[in-house]
Protein backbone atom coordinates (compact mmCIF):
# COMPACT_ATOMS: atom_id res chain seq x y z
CA UNK A 1 0.00 0.00 0.00
CA UNK A 2 1.39 3.43 -0.93
CA UNK A 3 1.87 6.26 1.52
CA UNK A 4 -0.89 8.21 -0.23
CA UNK A 5 -3.33 5.33 0.21
CA UNK A 6 -2.41 5.09 3.90
CA UNK A 7 -2.87 8.83 4.33
CA UNK A 8 -6.33 8.63 2.78
CA UNK A 9 -7.26 5.85 5.20
CA UNK A 10 -6.18 7.82 8.27
CA UNK A 11 -9.11 8.65 10.49
CA UNK A 12 -8.73 11.78 12.54
CA UNK A 13 -10.33 12.17 15.94
CA UNK A 14 -12.81 15.04 15.98
CA UNK A 15 -12.86 17.60 18.77
CA UNK A 16 -15.81 16.90 21.06
CA UNK A 17 -15.61 19.76 23.56
CA UNK A 18 -14.46 23.37 23.79
CA UNK A 19 -11.09 22.48 25.32
CA UNK A 20 -10.23 20.07 22.50
CA UNK A 21 -11.37 22.63 19.93
CA UNK A 22 -9.13 25.29 21.50
CA UNK A 23 -6.18 22.87 21.61
CA UNK A 24 -6.74 21.99 17.95
CA UNK A 25 -6.87 25.66 16.97
CA UNK A 26 -3.70 26.39 18.96
CA UNK A 27 -1.98 23.39 17.37
CA UNK A 28 -2.87 24.57 13.86
CA UNK A 29 -1.85 28.18 14.49
CA UNK A 30 1.48 26.98 15.92
CA UNK A 31 2.03 24.59 12.99
CA UNK A 32 1.28 27.34 10.46
CA UNK A 33 3.50 29.86 12.29
CA UNK A 34 6.46 27.48 12.53
CA UNK A 35 6.08 26.41 8.91
CA UNK A 36 5.86 30.05 7.82
CA UNK A 37 9.06 30.88 9.70
CA UNK A 38 10.91 28.11 7.87
CA UNK A 39 9.38 29.08 4.52
CA UNK A 40 10.34 32.74 5.01
CA UNK A 41 13.94 31.77 5.79
CA UNK A 42 14.05 29.49 2.77
CA UNK A 43 12.60 32.19 0.53
CA UNK A 44 15.18 34.74 1.64
CA UNK A 45 18.04 32.30 1.09
CA UNK A 46 16.80 31.39 -2.39
CA UNK A 47 16.41 35.07 -3.26
CA UNK A 48 20.00 35.61 -2.11
CA UNK A 49 21.16 32.71 -4.29
CA UNK A 50 22.17 30.57 -1.32
CA UNK A 51 20.52 27.41 -2.59
CA UNK A 52 22.65 24.97 -0.62
CA UNK A 53 21.67 26.63 2.64
CA UNK A 54 18.02 26.82 1.57
CA UNK A 55 17.99 23.08 0.87
CA UNK A 56 18.95 22.43 4.49
CA UNK A 57 15.40 23.40 5.50
CA UNK A 58 13.88 20.50 3.54
CA UNK A 59 13.66 17.99 6.40
CA UNK A 60 12.25 20.51 8.87
CA UNK A 61 9.76 21.76 6.30
CA UNK A 62 8.60 18.19 5.65
CA UNK A 63 8.15 17.52 9.35
CA UNK A 64 6.19 20.71 9.91
CA UNK A 65 4.08 20.02 6.82
CA UNK A 66 3.11 16.64 8.27
CA UNK A 67 2.02 18.33 11.50
CA UNK A 68 0.01 20.85 9.53
CA UNK A 69 -1.70 18.16 7.41
CA UNK A 70 -2.55 16.17 10.53
CA UNK A 71 -4.06 19.29 12.10
CA UNK A 72 -6.08 20.04 8.98
CA UNK A 73 -7.34 16.46 8.93
CA UNK A 74 -8.44 16.78 12.52
CA UNK A 75 -10.04 20.15 11.75
CA UNK A 76 -12.03 18.61 8.91
CA UNK A 77 -13.23 15.87 11.24
CA UNK A 78 -14.22 18.56 13.78
CA UNK A 79 -15.82 20.94 11.28
CA UNK A 80 -19.43 20.32 12.32
CA UNK A 81 -18.70 20.61 16.03
CA UNK A 82 -16.60 23.75 15.62
CA UNK A 83 -19.15 25.49 13.41
CA UNK A 84 -21.80 24.95 16.06
CA UNK A 85 -19.74 25.40 19.23
CA UNK A 86 -16.68 27.49 18.36
CA UNK A 87 -17.27 29.62 15.24
CA UNK A 88 -14.83 32.29 16.51
CA UNK A 89 -12.03 29.71 16.43
CA UNK A 90 -12.86 28.86 12.84
CA UNK A 91 -12.79 32.55 11.93
CA UNK A 92 -9.38 32.94 13.56
CA UNK A 93 -8.09 29.84 11.79
CA UNK A 94 -9.38 31.13 8.43
CA UNK A 95 -7.52 34.43 8.95
CA UNK A 96 -4.29 32.64 9.84
CA UNK A 97 -4.72 30.32 6.89
CA UNK A 98 -5.18 33.27 4.50
CA UNK A 99 -1.85 34.75 5.66
CA UNK A 100 -0.27 31.29 5.45
CA UNK A 101 -1.54 30.79 1.89
CA UNK A 102 -0.27 34.23 0.78
CA UNK A 103 3.20 33.56 2.15
CA UNK A 104 3.24 30.10 0.63
CA UNK A 105 2.37 31.63 -2.74
CA UNK A 106 5.35 34.00 -2.45
CA UNK A 107 7.62 31.07 -1.56
CA UNK A 108 6.37 28.98 -4.47
CA UNK A 109 6.85 31.91 -6.86
CA UNK A 110 10.45 32.39 -5.70
CA UNK A 111 11.16 28.66 -6.02
CA UNK A 112 9.57 28.53 -9.48
CA UNK A 113 11.65 31.51 -10.58
CA UNK A 114 14.86 29.91 -9.29
CA UNK A 115 13.95 26.66 -11.05
CA UNK A 116 13.22 28.47 -14.31
CA UNK A 117 16.49 30.40 -14.19
CA UNK A 118 18.54 27.30 -13.44
CA UNK A 119 16.81 25.41 -16.24
CA UNK A 120 17.60 28.23 -18.69
CA UNK A 121 21.23 28.17 -17.59
CA UNK A 122 21.49 24.40 -18.11
CA UNK A 123 19.80 24.64 -21.51
CA UNK A 124 22.15 27.47 -22.51
CA UNK A 125 25.22 25.50 -21.44
CA UNK A 126 23.92 22.45 -23.31
CA UNK A 127 23.31 24.50 -26.47
CA UNK A 128 26.84 25.90 -26.28
CA UNK A 129 28.35 22.44 -25.74
CA UNK A 130 26.40 21.05 -28.68
CA UNK A 131 27.33 23.99 -30.92
CA UNK A 132 31.03 23.48 -30.21
CA UNK A 133 30.96 19.70 -30.70
CA UNK A 134 28.94 19.53 -33.91
CA UNK A 135 30.81 19.99 -37.17
CA UNK A 136 29.75 22.97 -39.23
CA UNK A 137 28.56 21.55 -42.55
CA UNK A 138 26.12 22.64 -45.21
CA UNK A 139 23.60 20.82 -47.37
CA UNK A 140 23.48 20.89 -51.18
CA UNK A 141 20.98 23.76 -50.90
CA UNK A 142 23.43 25.86 -48.91
CA UNK A 143 21.61 25.48 -45.60
CA UNK A 144 23.30 24.50 -42.40
CA UNK A 145 23.06 20.74 -41.81
CA UNK A 146 21.31 19.60 -38.65
CA UNK A 147 23.42 17.23 -36.60
CA UNK A 148 22.41 13.61 -36.26
CA UNK A 149 21.71 12.18 -32.80
CA UNK A 150 25.08 10.38 -32.95
CA UNK A 151 26.86 13.72 -33.13
CA UNK A 152 25.11 15.08 -30.04
CA UNK A 153 27.13 15.02 -26.85
CA UNK A 154 25.14 14.21 -23.72
CA UNK A 155 25.27 16.68 -20.87
CA UNK A 156 25.31 15.23 -17.36
CA UNK A 157 24.08 17.42 -14.54
CA UNK A 158 24.36 16.60 -10.87
CA UNK A 159 21.23 17.65 -8.98
CA UNK A 160 23.18 17.66 -5.75
CA UNK A 161 24.49 21.08 -4.92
Amino acid sequence: MTAQAKAKQTTYQAATNATEARELADFLVTAMSELLAVIEQETELVRAGKLREAMAFGARKTELSRHYVAGVGRLKASQTFMQAQAPELLTTLHRHHDVFRAMLKVNLTVLATAHSISEKIVRGVNAEVQRRNVPSTYTANGRRATPSPRQMTPLAVSRTL
